[in-house]
């Protein structure tokens, strides 16, 4: 259902009800339902329901008696008409043929001549019950074929000729609010009412002398204007918008609340249309509601200013020229859901055009529109993100945005439709792309000098955002990393996660491979035999004795796989010139598998045995064999155990296991800040974290 007609219905048979029981205060009345089933049987009730239906089948004449009867019954079925589960029984009795028959006077009487008696008051029952009626959409279609329509737009004529009279007013109002509630999202019967000739009459009723006809008038149009391009376009023809202007700027709220209701439904995709109203003065009227003390009618003059919007461009700064944008904001902070979706609809539609976008954020409108991101609706949540997407177009908001804690906002926001987190997605490129000159060297200002947590929601969203080229600049020289790395030490554990994120962007961004593949080569050449003489004693000219078994090795590979073999057999070691080597402190699938690399260049490693070929590899200066160690060691940490790969990083000097299990505790803290040993792991490796942002930022950047 569209948001314009959301409350139509309910709305229009309060409107009903209420209206009956203010003018029928001392006629005869009929208990409420919940009282009646507490007295009565459903079966009584039928019965009376019957007995009144069969009044009216009687009763339709001129005479006194029948006229008093028919008025009676009338406004008992009324009553009865109010109770929802009354409505199909009085159905089911034969209320429709016989009230349709009553909405037109009966014949004279011979030699009757003048009014009849209860002139109008029967028409006017009998319209008010099947307005009642037809609030149940499967009843529509039987009203109107029982003939209902051609009596209603006769109704609607009563007032030619005749001065405000209360009781002509009556029925005509009644008429007008059932030929509301038939046509209530049925576009057939709103077709029948256009070809019935009930518009023209509906468009003059909305200059009468008295406010409830306009407002009737006004809700009938509404309604057959809603997704129907014949009645609009008729409704226009019939010169309506002159007066529908007029009502806008009326003070009874119900009266302009129905007003911009229909130019609402008129102007929806129907852009023709949309500058007839603006040329008919529509505009400032409208602004004008957005301070109406009905929420209802703020509600519709922010989505028909969101319409007009989307016209041009210069209706767009007309509108805020015109003083639109503080009370949109305003609107923002109000408890109605659905008036802040509203206000957020208009203004994201005003924030597609640049000279709004600064004017928008200037009047305040970015902290509540980041707020409604918070929000658990999804019309509502959307609106205010897509403001915010035109707002950070223009490079003036970008540092406003940012200061109050915007980007973290977007980073962290739970949206809950797709298209919301598209929206989003745009709006963090959109960002990215203006971190640069002017904008960049504001922020950089407000890391400076603003107050510690503006300072620190700066850092934070330049890890994500600044450009390649900037980061030495932001990070080292402006002290950026200082603000990130103190966040860690801090005592809040969100700071703490908001600060590990930032740094773990910030680390994958500088490199753009992984610590293993940027670990040194080994600066001596390799020579490799092969796999064929690995433990072979074909031309070995040492033997390793492991275990108290002989591995077979040859000097020359040996000499050229690292300087503690080159100082073991070309130095001054025992050594050099025995034939079996004894190791003493290496395992001999260890010691195989280092071999193995030394002969080939490449080996398996498996996990169980990483570590302590690890410690073989950095006891015989294999920085080959270190490296591919550090890389099975670093893809099984885990929080349970990072603390213990960070130990053997540093035992054995293995740099790139330490910078990934520095990357492990960035990228996982929000899992790891909850164990106890977690805060004095991270004040031991500070310095380390420090260590590797300084060198990772201090590289030149790299094209791509």
């Amino acid at each position: 259902m569209d948001r314009r007609t959301i409350s139509t219905r309910k709305g229009s048979k309060r409107k009903l009800e209420q209206d009956f029981e203010h003018e029928n205060q001392d006629r005869h009345k009929i208990p409420a339902t919940d009282t009646a089933a507490g007295y009565e049987s459903h079966q009584k009730l039928t019965r009376h329901i019957q007995t009144q239906v069969d009044i009216l089948n009687s009763s339709f004449s001129s005479l006194e008696a029948d006229r008093a009867a028919a008025r009676r019954a009338t406004s008992v079925l009324s009553q009865f008409a109010k109770t929802e589960e009354l409505v199909d029984t009085m159905v089911d009795c034969g209320a429709v043929p016989a009230l349709v028959m009553h909405l037109q006077a009966p014949p004279p009487a011979r030699g009757e001549n003048g009014s009849k008696l209860y002139e109008h008051e029967v028409e006017k029952g009998s319209a008010l019950a099947l307005g009642l009626l037809a609030v149940k959409p499967e009843h529509q279609r039987l009203i109107v074929d029982a003939g209902a329509l051609t009596h209603l737009v006769e109704l609607l004529k009563r007032h030619k000729g005749v001065d405000n009279s209360r009781t002509v007013n009556g029925v005509v109002r009644k008429a007008a609010d059932a030929i509301t509630n038939l046509a209530h999202e049925n576009s057939g019967i709103k077709t029948r009412v256009r070809i019935e000739g009930a518009i023209p009459y509906l468009v003059e009723l909305l200059e009468h002398a008295d406010a409830k006809v306009q407002r009737a008038a006004a809700g009938a149009l509404r309604t057959l204007a809603f997704k129907n391009d014949e009645n609009k376009n008729q409704i226009v023809e019939c010169n309506a918008l002159p007066a529908l202007v007029i009502m806008l700027g009326s003070e009874d709220t119900a009266i302009h609340y129905e007003a911009v209701g229909v130019i609402g439904n008129l102007v929806h995709s129907s852009p023709h249309i949309k500058k007839a109203v603006l040329l008919a003065g529509a505009l400032q009227p409208v602004i004008g509601l957005l301070s109406s003390p009905c929420s209802e009618s703020q509600r519709e003059a922010a989505l028909l200013l969101g319409q007009f919007a989307a016209a041009d461009s210069d209706c767009k700064v007309h509108i805020v020229q015109r003083g639109a944008v503080k009370p949109l904001i305003d609107m923002l902070e109000s408890s109605d859901v659905q008036l802040k979706e509203m206000a957020a609809f208009a203004l994201g539609r005003l924030a597609q055009e640049t000279h709004n976008q600064a004017g928008i954020a200037h009047n305040g409108g970015i902290a509540p529109l980041l707020r409604l991101l918070d929000s658990k609706s999804g019309p509502l949540q959307h609106n205010a993100a897509f403001t915010l997407y035109g707002l950070v177009d223009n490079e003036d908001n970008v540092a406003d945005l940012i200061k109050v804690g915007g980007f973290q906002k977007l980073q962290y926001g739970e949206f809950i439709v797709q298209q919301t987190k598209d929206c989003v997605a745009k709006t963090m490129r959109r960002l990215e792309e203006k971190i640069h000159g002017r904008v960049l060297n504001h922020l950089l200002y407000l890391m400076r000098v603003a107050e510690r947590n503006i300072q620190r929601r700066v850092a934070l969203a330049l890890a994500h955002l600044c450009a390649p080229d900037d980061r030495k600049v932001v990070f080292l020289d402006k002290n950026g990393l200082d603000l990130l790395l103190g966040l860690l030490e801090s005592g809040s554990v969100k700071l703490q996660c908001d600060g590990s994120v930032a740094l773990y962007r910030l680390a994958t961004q500088a490199s753009s491979v992984s610590p293993v593949d940027a670990a040194p080569l080994s600066p001596t050449p390799q020579v490799y035999l092969g796999e064929q003489y690995v433990n072979n004693p074909t031309l070995s000219d040492v033997t390793f004795l492991v275990e108290g078994k002989r591995f077979y090795a040859h000097r020359i590979c040996l000499l050229a796989s690292s300087d503690a073999f080159r100082a073991m057999f070309d130095g001054g070691y025992r050594e050099r010139n025995a034939k079996d080597v004894e190791i003493p402190n290496i395992r001999w699938d260890v010691f195989e598998l280092m071999m193995r690399f030394i002969y080939t260049g490449s080996v398996e490693i498996n996990i169980d045995l990483a570590q302590d070929l690890l410690r073989a590899a950095d006891q015989y200066l294999l920085d080959g064999l270190k490296r591919l160690c550090e890389c099975t060691i670093a893809q099984d940490i885990s929080v349970e155990n990072v603390s213990l790969m960070f130990e053997l990083s540093e035992g054995f000097n293995a740099m790139s296991l330490r910078e990934s299990c520095i990357l492990f505790i960035l990228e996982k803290f929000d899992k790891l800040c909850t164990k106890p040993w977690s805060s004095h792991l991270i004040q031991r490796i500070m310095p380390d974290i420090r260590y590797y942002f300084e060198k990772a930022l201090s590289k030149p950047t790299k094209l791509t």
